[in-house]
């Protein structure tokens, strides 16, 4: 398979939408500007900073840096879930990517002093484009082999990630791939049980938690994971609705392939699911056309060559991150932290992944 080609598209074909001045997180522009001078950037303080309209936690604007439009990244505040929103770790492999991957946008700086902007940030490329964003069809509806063309794009846009040769970019000694599997694991169950969670939901932890560690899982190579490929971690052109750009590589490592597939399978909603699985909201695959998700697992094992056969534990774990996910978010709101009406209810949420999870732990779902 042979990896995309480098986007070419004008600046008209730009739809990305943005924030209210009043909605938007505010960043302070004048002390922004007087330390990018410090590095050589300056700041085009007549075009405003806009926040991007999409994404749950990082925050992302828009803003003009020597005439040429880039993209500030930054976490969101408040205490944060360890090795989450590393922008060293994104800046790490988005500085390096862009030379062997077209659809990977480069980062040109990274400011690790929180004095600036209280949290280290980013200054990356911008690609101008799209973004479906959850499960919003209104560019799908009623087009199936639009949403068959999506589902594809999708599948062999991951293996073009994972096909990768990251030596050649000077990242074969970045994540630790060894032992990876067992680490998420006992990873994941650790932030589970650091949440305290209510007793029903953290029975349901425990019990999931024991189940993937009595599973056996095959050896493989490991190779450049996304870890949290979807819909709208592409921009894509507005016409076409080919990629242009894959975003948000925050949670970038080396491991198992296997679980770059299920965290992107994790999302895929299929008609029949749980009420809960299109609560998540996370992809419009639901509509006609789109791939089934053993379908999707079928393509990606024709592509790559790669042994399947433990893949229910991967879609397990997989799972398992996402309940906790939402259970961390709604922590979030339960501090204060975060004021977004979305999370109120991101409890119950996860507790019920963690149901369905268990179902297909068993072989019921």
């Amino acid at each position: 398979m042979t990896s995309p080609e480098k986007p070419a598209m004008p600046e008209s074909a730009d739809a990305h939408q943005f924030k209210s001045t009043a909605d938007a997180h505010p960043i302070d522009a004048a002390r922004l500007a007087d330390y990018l001078q410090t590095v050589g950037l300056t700041l085009d303080r007549d075009l405003p900073i806009q926040q991007f309209a999409t994404g749950l936690a990082n925050i992302n604007y828009r803003l003009s840096i020597g005439s040429r439009l880039m993209v500030l990244r930054r976490p969101p505040p408040g205490d944060l879930p360890p090795g989450a929103h590393d922008m060293k770790r994104e800046h790490r492999v988005l500085s390096r990517l862009h030379e062997v991957h077209p659809l990977a946008p480069q980062s040109l700086h990274l400011c690790e002093d929180p004095s600036i902007l209280g949290v280290p940030f980013q200054i990356i490329e911008y690609r101008p484009g799209t973004v479906i964003k959850g499960n919003d069809d209104k560019l799908l509806r009623d087009q199936p082999e639009r949403c068959k063309r999506l589902g594809h794009m999708l599948v062999e846009t991951l293996v073009s990630v994972h096909q990768v040769e990251v030596a050649s970019i000077g990242l074969e000694n970045f994540g630790r791939p060894d032992g990876f599997v067992t680490r998420a694991i006992k990873g994941w169950r650790a932030r589970a049980e650091r949440l305290n969670p209510v007793a029903s939901t953290a029975s349901l932890a425990t019990e999931l938690g024991d189940w993937l560690n009595q599973q056996n899982i095959r050896n493989r190579a490991p190779t450049l994971l996304h870890s949290d490929m979807k819909l709208d971690n592409l921009i894509l052109e507005p016409t076409t609705l080919e990629p242009t750009a894959i975003v948000d590589w925050d949670m970038s490592t080396r491991g198992d392939p296997l679980f770059d597939l299920a965290t992107m399978l994790s999302y895929w909603t299929e008609p029949d699911d749980p009420e809960c699985m299109n609560r998540l909201a996370q992809m419009p695959t639901t509509l006609p056309g789109f791939l089934c998700r053993d379908g999707v697992l079928d393509i990606y094992t024709t592509l790559t060559g790669i042994d399947a056969s433990d893949f229910k534990v991967f879609r397990v774990l997989a799972m398992y991150k996402l309940a906790v996910v939402f259970l961390q978010l709604h922590a979030l709101y339960g501090t204060g932290e975060r004021a977004d009406p979305r999370y109120i209810d991101f409890d119950k949420l996860g507790e019920e992944l963690f149901l369905f999870t268990r179902d297909v732990a068993q072989d019921r779902a």
